[in-house]
């Protein structure tokens, strides 16, 4: 389609002088829409943004995307572990129909992701960080992205021309490479995609070597559930390993050398080393601030019990997880003054998000996975200059499965039919009376496996949520998000909450069937599990 528009000069009552006419072509019109960056962390719990709650830690740059555009206090996952998070962001579609159930299983590589489609429709795209599956990620003109987990000290980065290892911090690294792609190889005449994907804060959690010094000194409030006792919960809440006393790994997550394990008797798992991957100066600057630590924890390991033992743990734990933390917000701080800097701020959306919450000590946990608030709720922060009000709150129910059609509504492009989330543009308008959904649904799969959360599925409106633990127990819970928030007490059997149960399960058959989800499918992927060997039969 091609329109004409024409500038004209009238002298007198009659003279018409043309002096100008001039098309707007696709081309033209493309070069307007907007730009897309989609900042994304893995396992950044909500709690440690202070955005959120300034209990934890300070993140002004981060907030600046709240600050500037809109907080969203009910954005919720799909699927709460990493790999099968990232699918669902990808394609659109909850993990049932891309396939990508866990993190074992591979990615259907005929699945259409949003980076295609957006790509096609002539954005330029790129892609860097950690992806977590394959490594040749469809629709990017240009990525180097970290083979699985990736390391925090030196790592390595498939890309199109080969791997490539660079010396230094993994989270300073990202955003050199991010950078450096806007300022060398973005095409201005054309909008852009760019993913900018931070491996921190995921377990091990190593900070970068600036911060060592000031968060192994603070010292963090303890959360109100840390010794939670799972009284009114089932066998999934009491069974699942991921407790900070009982399943935490001194070598590993709280960086005690085998050395003092071995001197102190104790009988601790053994996984690999998280600093193998150190230079021998950055060895020697980590072991300058962490092996006082260690020297300490040698001496008062003998006059603890398992209630102090839990509080060290829990607090070594957050001075390593904020730690990386501090260095995710400076980078975005980095990233952001570039696209103030370079005037691209004004026609760039802004994304800020985590692939899924996490347990920083709630319950006595930490991980993920469970439909539970702190592993369920993910941080999402948002800003588009002229369409998003600055300073704005959202309580809607929105999920990770609505970034897809989200970034294809803003770029003029239209979602396959077979997506199911539903835009947020809407909301970013002010349209709440075109926001369509009460109940987001959640299925959880990877059973057994690590961590032992046992196989679930359920919905969560604003006030409640129901969950069902299915395959080898029948277990419900219902919880009032209203009024119990730390989700501590299971209301499933109180009489007080009969006629909210039937509504719930009504909702949820609903939900089910709206989204394709069934019992039939769920035992499909059991047997695919029994046929791989990961469940004995």
């Amino acid at each position: 389609m091609k329109r004409t528009w024409c500038l004209s000069l009238i002298l007198g009552s009659t003279l018409i002088i043309f002096i100008s006419c001039k098309s707007e072509t696709k081309e033209k019109k493309s070069a307007k829409r907007p730009n897309i960056v989609f900042i994304m962390s893995d396992d950044h719990a909500y709690q440690a943004i202070s955005a959120y709650s300034d209990k934890l830690i300070q993140t002004p740059n981060i907030d600046r995307i709240a600050n500037e555009g809109m907080l969203f206090t009910n954005a919720s996952v799909t699927n709460s572990i990493c790999a099968p998070s990232r699918a669902v962001i990808l394609t659109g579609k909850h993990s049932h129909i891309n396939g990508k159930i866990d993190n074992l299983s591979p990615f259907d590589t005929t699945n259409i992701t949003f980076p295609q489609l957006l790509q096609n429709a002539g954005y330029q795209t790129a892609m860097f960080g950690k992806l977590h599956f394959g490594n040749n990620p469809k629709g990017f003109d240009e990525f180097k992205i970290l083979p699985g987990q990736g390391d925090y000290y030196n790592p390595t980065f498939n890309t199109k021309q080969g791997d490539t290892t660079i010396v230094g911090y993994v989270t300073d690294i990202i955003t050199d490479l991010t950078i450096d792609w806007l300022e060398k190889r973005r095409d201005t005449a054309r909008p852009f995609l760019l993913m900018h994907l931070h491996k921190a804060p995921h377990r091990s959690w190593l900070p970068a070597e600036r911060h060592y010094k000031e968060f192994t000194k603070k010292t963090f409030p303890l959360p109100e559930t840390l010794f939670d006792d799972y009284a009114t919960r089932g066998e999934a809440a009491r069974n699942a390993e991921m407790n900070i006393h009982k399943h935490m790994v001194l070598n590993y997550d709280n960086k005690v050398t085998p050395e003092i394990i071995e001197e102190l008797g104790i009988k601790d798992r053994k996984l690999f080393d998280p600093l193998e991957k150190m230079t021998p100066e950055q060895k020697l600057a980590w072991d300058s601030v962490y092996s006082p630590i260690n020297e300490d924890f040698r001496k008062r390991y003998p006059s603890m019990n398992d209630s102090t033992l839990m509080v060290w743990k829990y607090q070594r734990y957050l001075q390593d997880y904020l730690g990386t933390i501090a260095a995710v917000d400076e980078n975005v701080g980095r990233l952001l003054d570039y696209l103030d800097k370079e005037g691209l701020s004004e026609n760039t959306l802004v994304v800020y998000t985590s692939d899924q919450g996490f347990y920083l000590g709630e319950h006595g946990w930490f991980d993920k996975r469970f439909m539970y608030e702190e592993s369920f709720k993910t941080p999402l922060l948002i800003k588009w200059p002229h369409v998003i009000n600055a300073g704005t709150t959202e309580d809607e129910m929105v999920q990770n499965l609505d970034f897809a059609q989200t970034f294809l509504q803003v770029a003029g492009a239209l979602p396959p039919p077979d997506m199911q989330g539903e835009s947020l543009v809407p909301l970013f308008k002010g349209e709440k009376e075109k926001w369509t959904r009460e109940a987001v649904y959640y299925h959880y799969y990877e059973y057994p496996a690590e961590h032992a959360v046992k196989r679930h599925y359920g919905i969560a409106t604003k006030d409640y949520k129901l969950i069902h633990f299915y395959y080898d127990v029948d277990e419900w819970e219902l919880y009032d998000r209203k009024n119990d928030r730390f989700e501590v007490n299971n209301v499933y059997q109180d009489p007080k909450y009969s006629k909210v149960v039937r509504k719930m399960k009504q909702k949820l058959k609903e939900v089910r069937l709206k989204y394709k989800d069934s019992d039939s499918l769920s035992n499909q992927y059991i047997n695919l599990y029994k046929e791989k060997g990961w469940i004995e039969e």
